[in-house]
């Protein structure tokens, strides 16, 4: 008989990639930097996903959107 136990998987703890390296400067004029963080459908990646601390996530997600606004970035892919 097979022995039914409740194991969970052990997960990587991530860390936030701004808390790490404090020299990378979030800025709406950083393009390459921000289209890591949104999706293939132009969304905004979640925290849970990306990795980032409460504090960047809420400053990645304002930089987006600035970004968006001066056309930098797309709202939506077609």
């Amino acid at each position: 008989m097979a022995k039914i136990t409740s194991m969970r998987q052990k997960t990587k703890q991530r860390y936030c990639n701004f808390c790490v390296n404090k020299d990378i400067v979030i800025d709406y004029k950083n393009t390459d930097l921000l289209r890591r963080y949104v999706s293939s459908f132009a969304r905004i990646v979640p925290r849970k996903r990306s990795g980032m601390c409460s504090s960047h996530q809420r400053q990645m997600s304002q930089e987006i959107k600035r970004a968006r606004i001066m056309a930098l970035l797309p709202f939506v892919h077609k």
